[in-house]
């Protein structure tokens, strides 16, 4: 087990790399219009970018979980803080529609994979104690979410100055602080914690993992958690631009969603320690349909926008630290990275279909008002899912 200090400097150093790595692609909503007036990439390219970054990132990360848990997550981390700054340099120097797809679907894809919450939060798992592990999931999960409340702020600010291709640019040159905390972070995985199965047999292991009858609903929820956050982070800004709102209600929207969830992330997490994680999933996902309802039927305003963000924002990455300790206690911290991201390619798929579908709706209806119900039968499926899993036997949780 890991001394109390070394624990600390883990947590810290996932906190860092998810931080880059998750704010930074918070941002990406607020460049679907400037940078179809600056570099002619029009709105629904760079949403089905976004989509398939999702997508991207969803069927890398088992790959990424696998070789984490087996080399060190942060060494996979590093690699990916570099394709992550490649794909954004990319479409900062030569924006295109291909570009785009290229660098913000696809390398970014694979370095999220590589350096955000799902790689890093195996990391902790490992050297926390198992009576502290909810805790200090949630501590990272946690700091991750500084990332979102600075980086958002900071990308506005550099799209009103500088341009949003300079702006992408100067995120470009953030995300390569990953390099440095990825050090600290597990430069090689501990050998008490040595994965039961190599690469090689991942689709294995998925298999065996999805048999498992809770495990298969966890993963059916964590749809809806990828479906309902890659649709608001990709379109609420376009969705409040159509709804005549100034551009700074978008921004802080943003903002307050990362604010909110730093102390939000550490209450889910204590929140496992106390009562079983799938419940808390439950209670998450209807606690976000909810406030996604009122927000689609009442009346667009500046208050009520930021008071959405808020609440959405209290419990944003809630579902990162209950699931990853809903995984452990049924599986044990061994094959984590890959368990978690086997279950995080059904989050993706969601992500995929929740940015894609709504890209193309409102470049054909332009509007978004058909999605809001879509919306909330999905969150209300992830609640049944979850409540209808069952406690791990004491013999898998101890494990």
């Amino acid at each position: 087990m890991t001394k109390p200090s070394g624990i600390w400097a883990v947590v810290v150093a996932a906190a860092v790399t998810a931080s880059m790595a998750m704010g930074i692609r918070q941002t990406f909503g607020l460049f679907l219009l400037p940078l179809g007036t600056e570099a002619g990439i029009a709105p629904v390219s760079l949403g089905l970018s976004i989509a398939v970054h999702n997508l991207t990132w969803g069927l890398a990360q088992p790959v990424t979980g696998s070789l984490g848990d087996r080399y060190g997550a942060g060494r996979v981390s590093a690699v990916g803080g570099v394709l992550y700054a490649i794909g954004l340099l990319m479409v900062a120097l030569f924006p295109s529609v291909l570009t785009a797809l290229l660098g913000i679907g696809v390398l970014t894809g694979l370095g999220v994979a590589c350096c955000g919450s799902g790689s890093v939060m195996a990391a902790v798992g490992r050297a926390a104690p198992p009576e502290q592990r909810g805790n200090l999931l949630g501590i990272a999960a946690a700091g991750g979410s500084v990332g979102q409340a600075l980086l958002v702020p900071y990308a506005q600010i550099g799209i009103g100055w500088f341009g949003a291709a300079a702006a992408l640019g100067a995120l470009g040159v953030a995300v390569l602080l990953t390099l440095p905390a990825a050090r600290v972070m597990e430069w090689s995985a501990p050998r008490s914690a040595a994965p039961r199965r190599g690469l090689m047999e991942l689709p294995a292991l998925a298999r065996d993992a999805l048999a498992h009858r809770d495990f298969a609903l966890l993963t059916v929820g964590f749809f809806a958690c990828g479906f309902q956050l890659a649709f608001l982070t990709t379109h609420l800004p376009a969705h409040l631009a159509l709804c005549s709102m100034p551009p700074w209600v978008a921004a802080t929207s943003l903002m307050l969603v990362g604010l909110f969830n730093i102390p939000g992330s550490w209450l889910c997490g204590r929140l496992g320690s106390v009562i079983r994680p799938e419940v808390a999933l439950g209670g998450i996902y209807l606690v976000r349909t909810v406030a996604i309802a009122l927000f689609a039927a009442l009346p667009v305003t500046e208050w009520g926008t930021l008071l959405f963000a808020a609440t959405l924002g209290s419990i944003w990455l809630g579902s990162v630290p209950l699931t990853a300790a809903a995984i452990a206690r049924r599986f044990g911290v061994a094959d984590m990275g890959a368990l978690y991201g086997v279950c995080f390619f059904s989050h993706q798929i969601g992500g995929f279909l929740g940015a894609g579908a709504a890209a193309v709706l409102v470049d054909r209806t332009g509007n978004y008002d058909a999605f809001w119900p879509v919306m909330i039968a999905v969150g209300l499926g992830a609640v049944v899912v979850n409540w209808a899993t069952r406690g791990p036997i004491r013999a898998v949780a101890a494990a």
